[in-house]
């Protein structure tokens, strides 16, 4: 990869931090890469290399049943709850970056709008691993699952469902669940980790944002029902069910409608869980 101060493809430089194995090299590069000056290839299709994505051999990967109960009880317990946010975030670096290489013909805005989610991914990551390893611990020290990366597999072929099962709908699960975290943390004395819940929602309310609009853009030009049509893609590729409480704040400064959101509501009454709105 050429030196940072050296014009770079942006999708090729993608590519090329996305099959970097550890995660704190990924994150500072992933970070370094948008001071770099940038041109854009988007015609060209580019060559899917093997064992992507990289990431190091720890932390296992394991069903998410196996995962360890994760909480604030103990400094143990802790440390295993920001272990998993990091994972998120490491995973999520690694979402952008595929985003960004993978798809070809489109909008030059698309490619630098995932650089800044991918900017913004290695920040938390960064701050969540700084955090861990102030505590004791790093990333690594705990099992994980593999959901996230899973979900971009099974998009690999679709950048509309990509859009659709990974930003709107597994990102926007952390919309969610960021209050309920961010006050187990601050209730448990830990203000610094409360600190970087705080701006993780902050961006990924953006990123949650781009997902949305680059979603309606593919259903624009491909003549489909954005509310309609996410209902079929997600039973196509076998998205998990949404479960309350849904931050709508959230939810709405991030893009999504109203009539979105009562189609997420219903959907999760139909499912059996009532949603409890927040």
């Amino acid at each position: 990869m050429p030196a940072m101060n050296e014009e770079l493809e942006l999708r090729q430089a993608a590519r090329a931090l996305l099959v970097l194995q550890d995660p704190a090299e990924k994150a500072a590069r992933t970070r370094e890469l948008g001071d770099a000056a940038l041109c854009v290839d988007a015609a060209r299709v580019l060559q899917e290399p093997a064992d992507i994505p990289g990431r190091p051999a720890r932390p296992e990967l394991v069903s998410p049943r196996d995962v360890p109960v994760r909480g604030v009880a103990s400094v143990e317990a802790r440390a295993a709850l920001l272990h998993a946010l990091a994972h998120i975030e490491f995973n999520a670096i690694n979402l952008a970056l595929d985003a960004i290489w993978r798809f070809a013909g489109l909008p030059e805005a698309y490619y630098f709008d995932w650089l800044k989610v991918a900017r913004e991914e290695a920040l938390h990551y960064t701050l969540l691993a700084d955090r861990l390893q102030a505590l004791g611990w790093r990333y690594g020290d705990f099992p994980a699952h593999d959901g996230l990366w899973q979900m971009a597999e099974k998009t690999r072929g679709d950048l509309l469902a990509r859009m659709a099962l990974v930003p709107r709908t597994l990102e926007a699960r952390g919309l969610d669940a960021s209050p309920a975290i961010r006050a187990k943390l601050a209730g448990a004395g830990d203000a610094a980790a409360a600190g970087i819940l705080d701006i993780i929602l902050r961006d990924e309310i953006g990123h949650v944002a781009i997902g949305n609009r680059w979603y309606r853009y593919l259903c624009e030009q491909q003549g489909v029902d954005p509310v309609g049509h996410y209902a079929v893609l997600a039973a196509a590729y076998c998205a998990p069910a949404l479960r309350g409480p849904f931050n709508l704040p959230a939810r709405l400064a991030a893009g999504f409608t109203e009539e979105e959101l009562r189609s997420l509501e219903r959907a999760a009454i139909s499912a059996g869980a009532p949603p409890r709105s927040a």
